[in-house]
């Protein structure tokens, strides 16, 4: 008698920062895996990647089939409620059963037009009738580095009034994700946070003294209108009920250093 073959997980953004730690933590825990990519790669490793585009509703068909699991962790500025509702039409028709989704801390709080896309990603979804399981996580230490970098290269360190973040190591919330995708649909869970609160002089600080950089002089600066608004009053960030990682700001820049 043929054993059947295991239906694989089905990851969207498994090249980016977040699906280069949640793929492997996938493969180590037995599961085949599928990759839905914008370019075409050569199966790997018990990996197989499948060329299309969520966008352009380009292969996502394929790439779904026989697939009984999707995390879908891509995304970008714009076009994340389009991706989703086109990768939620293509999973209800192939009789997906668990859809996992990535999404960011304050999207339901802060009136950005990035965040509402997400939200409305978020929405598309939870409405799908498929099982859903969604995690908002906050800024990952990655791009808070390539923020701080992009801050410290100017001859004045901009300082914008109030604004604060909880910076969250990227291999914590793809252990979270891996655990949520194993498990059974659990909505809304948890929201993901660093452990720690940071303004922006906070996060110049141990950047600039790892890499022997005298401290720039703070520029402060006003987020102007309701965003502006949203930020000082903290609507990006979740200090009650979240989840914390365990990995510090400070931690992630001395392991980059060394």
């Amino acid at each position: 008698m043929t054993t059947p073959t295991p239906a694989p997980i089905l990851v969207t953004g498994g090249t980016g920062t977040l699906g280069g730690h949640v793929v492997p933590l996938l493969r180590a825990a037995g599961h085949e895996v599928r990759v839905l990519s914008r370019q075409a790669r050569p199966a790997a490793d018990g990996v197989e990647y499948v060329t299309g585009d969520l966008l352009k509703d380009e292969g996502i068909e394929a790439a779904v089939r026989g697939a009984e699991t999707i995390l879908h962790l891509a995304g970008g500025p714009k076009g994340d409620d389009e991706a989703a509702r086109t990768l939620v039409r293509a999973a209800r028709a192939a009789g997906v059963r668990h859809l996992v989704h990535i999404s960011v801390v304050g999207a339901d709080r802060v009136p950005l037009a990035w965040l509402r896309s997400k939200l409305a990603a978020e929405r598309a979804i939870a409405d799908s009738g498929i099982g859903w399981t969604t995690l908002r996580a906050a800024q990952f230490h990655d791009l808070t580095l390539t923020m701080v970098e992009k801050m410290t290269g100017l001859p004045l360190l901009p300082v914008p009034g109030g604004l604060r973040l909880q910076p969250v190591d990227s291999r914590e919330v793809a252990h979270r994700l891996v655990e949520l995708t194993l498990g059974e649909p659990s909505g809304l869970v948890p929201d993901l946070t660093g452990p720690k609160l940071y303004d922006i002089a906070a996060l110049a600080r141990p950047y600039l003294e790892l890499h022997g950089r005298r401290r720039r002089p703070a520029l402060p600066v006003r987020i102007p209108g309701k965003a502006g608004k949203a930020y000082r009053a903290g609507a990006n960030l979740t200090l009650e009920g979240a989840d914390t990682g365990k990995r510090t700001w400070e931690e992630f820049l001395a392991e980059r250093v060394r």
